[in-house]
């Protein structure tokens, strides 16, 4: 697993097609959930975003249940489920591009979240959200963010602007959310790797949640946020 930064030439671009432990596109859960979202797609663009919707509105995002096992990351765990957090939905989509042969890398960032349950706020007991995971694309040259985390479902209750993607331009948290009060802020940039790096992302959950490794089987996110509204 390595970090990059800074562009890159296309020549470089092969180890961001490579299946890895948890970036399975090989697995036939993944090559179905990636077949029957592309197959009328004419173009790499359009298989991204096509690509991009499935995973965002298709996977329930709950960051209750956060596994950093390689079994718990994995693309094809993340399908079984029907759920995840931000990190297994990028992976997912992440595996989904390179069954494609796009070229996708998994982009880390720590954002502070001015929205969240209650009981998030008890169990984490800060707003700082460490390791926060997207997609970085390669796709006509260049590479574009995208960020398939909150399905428009949640955004609807919460009262979020969705994130969209058209392929070309980086889709990134929004500040403000529909009324305009805060959302979410980045803090810090961590880098993009070509697989995930788990014991970094352990290490910095120990060092700050009070509740790392300590996963919340017996809730439901999407029932806190109807609660609280």
């Amino acid at each position: 697993m390595r970090r990059y930064n800074g562009p890159m030439k296309t020549e470089d671009v092969q180890p961001f097609l490579r299946s890895t432990p948890t970036i399975d596109f090989d697995h036939p859960l993944v090559a179905d959930f990636t077949h029957q979202n592309t197959a009328e797609a004419a173009s790499d663009i359009e298989r991204a975003v096509q690509l991009f919707y499935a995973v965002r509105d298709g996977i329930r995002y709950d960051p209750y249940r956060i596994d950093l096992s390689v079994e718990g990351l994995k693309a094809s765990t993340t399908l079984e489920h029907g759920y995840g957090w931000c990190v297994s939905k990028a992976i997912l989509l992440t595996a989904a591009l390179r069954g494609v042969g796009i070229p996708a890398r998994l982009g880390f960032a720590d954002v502070r979240n001015h929205l969240s349950t209650a009981r998030m706020r008890e169990l984490m007991q800060t707003d700082l959200f460490c390791w926060h995971g997207y997609a970085s694309i390669f796709l006509d040259g260049r590479w574009v963010k995208a960020t398939p985390a909150f399905n428009v479902e949640l955004c609807a209750k919460f009262g979020l602007l969705p994130l969209e993607f058209d392929g070309r331009s980086d889709s990134l948290y929004h500040p403000f959310d529909r009324e305009g009060k805060r959302h979410m802020e980045y803090v810090r940039q961590r880098g993009e790797f070509d697989d995930v790096p788990i014991q970094a992302m352990i290490k910095t959950f120990l060092e700050t949640y009070p509740i790392a490794g300590k996963l919340q089987q017996d809730a439901d996110f999407e029932h806190d946020v109807d609660q609280e509204i």
